[in-house]
Parts: structure tokens; C-alpha cells; sequence
């Protein structure tokens, strides 16, 4: 398998998903995704999971990452286990934390973003002004280091929205470096892919027993970041 493994045991497999790796397939891409590789290493996840309409299409799958997002992520190896988790999430049990370089210098150290997102009309993109299936969505950040025309930060999503961190901290003026979808040309051009990375979460990995796992910075994340801090 060439994702890494970071934890496993008889219920749970904690992956650092690489970034440039689909974790499922989609309407565009059904070849080479994270399933592919989960399903040869561990098969017993082929049967687990929601099936609205009696297919597996996501086994073991209780959150996903973005394509171009890298670290941590957590799979179920049984049905009472992705249950188990679902509920985790549901119940905001699971704190997330994330670490990205945003573009330009923050005025305050520490930050709330508390903006409904929906869906763009005629698109899929995501956007905090009017739009469809609105839902609500809090991200709380901190700058970890100024540099120069970006930052380094560590962000902390309350809810789990499709592409909510990179909408929100576009919708204040501070795209992802490398994000191609929503920072424009000149953030897209800043670094080969969007520095962003899933870097720990924290959750009862049983009742009354907490476990905390984090996902090393990939390669180009740390070389990025060290080239703004020279």
C-alpha cells in the first residue's frame, strides 16, 4: 500500500493520505483512488458503510479529505465501529486540526469565521453568499508564523462542510496558497497544489479513553513552508 499507515487495530485504520490521491471515485476519476489501494491491503472494509442504493461505493469511508489535501483520515474496519464514528462526528466528539499557509499577513493572531456556506448556482463550487443547500459552518484558526506574503496557521474546523476551511479563509482575504479553485490566479501560481494538510485529530477511540494521532507534513508542504521562512 503506498498510503502510510499511521495507527490500526481490530475496529480502526488511520491513514496520511498523500495529497494528489482521490480518496474515492467520482464521475471523472474512478481508477487509483484510496479505495482502490484500502480495499487490496485490508478487504474486510468492502462491507462497511452507508448504502442508500444497496452499493458500497465509499466502504469503511466516515469523512474524506480533498484531492489535494493531505494527512490524516480515518477508516472502519467493521459496521459497529463506522456506526461508532459517525456518531463521533455527528456529535462533535472528533476535534480536527489542520495546518495551512494562507496567503498575505493576518491583523489578529486568532480568528473565528462563522459564515453559512452554500452552493453556487449552476456551479459546484462553494461560496458564503446566497446561494443553495446553505448550512452552517464555524472555522476557528490561529497564525503559528508570519511570512512575509503568507502565513503559516493552524485552523480548527467546528463543522465538517464541503470545502469550508478554503471557502472561509478565501471569504476574509486569505486563500490557501496553491488553491486552484478558489484563490484566483495569483494564489493558484503561489505553490504546486494547496497547502493544506489534515495534521491531527483527537477522539475517544473507545468510551472514556482519548487517542490523538497526527500526520507528519508531506515533503512538499515542508519545503514550501522552509523556502518563506528563508
Amino acid at each position: 500500500m503506498n498510503v502510510k499507515v499511521i495507527y490500526e487495530n481490530e475496529n480502526l485504520i488511520v491513514l496520511n493520505k498523500p495529497a494528489g490521491l482521490l480518496v474515492h471515485a467520482d464521475s471523472k476519476n474512478c481508477e487509483n483512488t484510496l479505495i482502490e489501494q484500502l480495499l487490496l491491503e485490508f478487504p474486510e472494509v468492502a462491507g462497511v458503510g452507508d448504502s442508500p442504493s444497496g452499493r458500497l461505493e465509499r466502504p469503511g469511508i466516515v469523512h474524506r479529505l480533498d484531492r489535494d489535501t493531505s494527512g490524516v483520515i480515518l477508516i472502519a474496519r467493521n459496521q459497529k465501529y463506522f456506526q461508532y464514528l459517525k456518531d463521533l462526528f455527528r456529535d462533535h466528539k472528533i476535534k480536527k486540526v489542520y495546518r495551512a499557509i494562507a496567503v498575505g499577513p493576518f491583523k489578529e493572531k486568532t480568528g473565528t469565521i462563522d459564515a453559512p456556506i452554500s452552493i453556487k448556482a449552476g456551479s459546484t463550487k462553494r461560496t458564503v453568499y446566497k446561494g443553495k443547500n446553505t448550512k452552517m459552518a464555524t472555522t476557528k484558526y490561529r497564525v503559528l508564523k508570519g511570512l512575509g506574503r503568507f502565513s503559516y496557521i493552524e485552523i480548527y474546523p467546528e463543522t465538517g462542510r464541503t470545502h469550508q476551511i478554503r471557502v472561509h479563509l478565501n471569504s476574509i482575504g486569505h486563500p490557501i496558497a496553491g488553491d486552484k479553485l478558489y484563490g484566483g490566479k495569483r494564489t493558484a501560481q503561489a505553490a504546486e497544489r494547496q497547502m493544506l494538510h489534515a495534521y491531527s485529530i483527537e477522539f475517544p477511540i473507545e468510551p472514556g479513553k482519548n487517542m490523538a494521532v497526527t500526520a507528519d507534513l508531506p515533503e512538499d508542504f515542508s519545503k514550501f513552508l522552509a523556502s518563506l521562512e528563508k
